[in-house]
């Protein structure tokens, strides 16, 4: 994409009383700083509002612009609404990560630089962010229809953010054809009012249940028991390989209402929706983070070694699972050095509770040193917790061990803002949904002293905790 211009507006105006009139004031001056290709882009305050049950009243995504939308759900702490494209990239390949970097310097660069002055009125939450969406492997096997590309980056066209009790409502488009500083801030003046009056009702859980599902057993036995001479033979330290499971739903379900009870059962993760369409929603709840940067501040998840959450203790203590979690901590530390960072870690892994299960968690930390999120995210990418060791050698088994394209599973989603935070989860505890069909995934670590009945047995405990948390009965019962 060439350079985009984008303009912001501060609002203390707006928010000392000045209305509509300070807002119209604000949105010309800052419109008068565009180039011919700018983007102006305007925030006000929000009185109340959540983002998660306002998404589908946010102007501009279902219809207009492809269906895209977007929820990043951290509640109670950051929650993230957008809907449509403002800007979009959407490509494959070896660069992927690059790019994505260039792209997001070029739609957010004079935003974060010359003009960031007009941010003084708008809280850290409320910064534009540039939405994105990695797919685990640089690009699909076959270009199928649907299948998902190396990288999506979207500037969206709405974007609502709460962090506590303040939200905010943004609206971002290029001025020119028809489009005036004055018909895009009565746009979002008008939008603002109308969500104000939206009643704000509990989330309802999704009434689909399930009427069939696909067997996966026999064949992961096989792939697992392969797998794991290579690592009794020396050739892999560790092999993450994950099954897919299709459930055949009796209704297609809103994939909101599919998130809904997450947010009871799952309240320690970070709740996502991708639908890049009308056809295909990525949706889940994501324990791990690949990185988040806080004012120039990474922090890192190694979260390896699962189990029922009433066996924590266990979980401690098992060798096995010890040294599954060592190999990720060890891993992301020499990558971060390699990176020229200087990371951190504690001595010994936490129990990190989430849902029905319960994991080993070390949190690594480091100072980003002017180092890019995007870059970091590069080098990151897989971790041990998804793919294996050595890295390239078991990307290379996991295409030929598992017998579907792994897409969104397991791969970064998340934004980068402004003013350069970011913050990247690994889509795991994860589906997509098309219509009424419904693929999970998950996957599960094979390293010296594991055993096919055991893995198998955390795959699907991982399966139906996740379809038992999405409320996803099966019909009939």
């Amino acid at each position: 994409m060439e350079r985009q211009g984008l303009a912001t507006t501060g609002l203390e105006q707006v928010q000392a009383g000045g209305g509509f009139s300070a807002l119209l004031e604000l949105a010309r001056r800052r419109a008068s700083c565009l180039d011919e290709e700018g983007v102006l882009s305007l925030a006000i305050p929000l009185a109340g509002g959540d983002p998660f049950t306002l998404l589908p009243h946010l102007e501009g995504g279902a219809e207009r612009e492809g269906g895209f939308r977007f929820l990043w759900d951290g509640a109670p702490g950051l929650c993230i609404a957008a809907s449509g494209r403002t800007h979009s990239l959407e490509l494959s390949g070896p660069r992927r990560f690059e790019l994505a970097r260039r792209f997001a310097g070029a739609a957010l660069s004079r935003l974060a630089g010359d003009d960031s002055r007009g941010l003084e009125g708008c809280p850290r939450h409320a910064r534009p962010r540039l939405l994105l969406a990695f797919s685990f492997f640089d690009a699909p096997l076959e270009a199928e229809a649907g299948a998902a590309p190396g990288v999506q980056a979207v500037l969206p066209r709405w974007q609502l953010s709460r962090h506590g009790r303040q939200c905010w409502l943004r609206l971002q488009r290029p001025l020119g054809g028809g489009t005036t500083a004055r018909s895009l801030a009565e746009e979002l003046w008008e939008a603002a009012r109308r969500l104000e009056r939206i009643a704000v009702f509990p989330e309802q859980a999704s009434r689909a249940a399930v009427v069939g599902r696909s067997a996966w057993q026999e064949r992961y036995r096989l792939a697992a028991s392969q797998a794991l001479a290579l690592v009794d033979e020396g050739r892999l330290q560790k092999l993450v390989l994950a099954v897919r499971q299709q459930l055949r739903l009796d209704r297609a379900p809103d994939p909101l209402a599919l998130l809904a009870p997450l947010r009871r059962h799952q309240s320690g993760s970070c709740r996502f929706l991708w639908q890049r369409d009308h056809h295909s929603a990525l949706l889940g709840a994501s324990p791990e983070r690949l990185l988040t940067v806080r004012q120039g501040q990474l922090r890192s998840d190694a979260l390896a070694g699962t189990a029922p959450a009433d066996q924590g203790e266990a979980l401690l203590t098992s060798a096995k699972d010890r040294l599954e979690h060592e190999l990720v901590v060890d891993t992301i530390m020499a990558v971060l050095g390699r990176a020229g960072l200087r990371p951190q870690r504690p001595r010994h892994p936490r129990l990190a509770r989430h849902g029905q299960l319960v994991h080993l968690h070390t949190p690594i930390s480091a100072a980003l040193a002017g180092r890019h999120p995007l870059a970091i995210a590069a080098a990151l990418h897989p971790t041990p917790a998804v793919a294996g060791l050595p890295r390239r050698e078991a990307m290379g088994w996991l295409r030929s061990l598992e017998p579907f394209e792994r897409g969104h599973y397991a791969a970064p989603i998340g934004w980068i803002d402004s003013d350069g935070d970011a913050d990247l989860r690994v889509a795991i505890r994860s589906g997509t949904l098309r219509g009424r069909e419904l693929e999970l995934t998950a996957g599960a670590g094979l390293v010296p002293g594991s055993a096919v009945a055991r893995e198998l047995q955390e795959v699907a405990l991982k399966l139906g905790v996740l379809q038992q948390q999405l409320n996803l009965p099966v019909h009939g019962r």
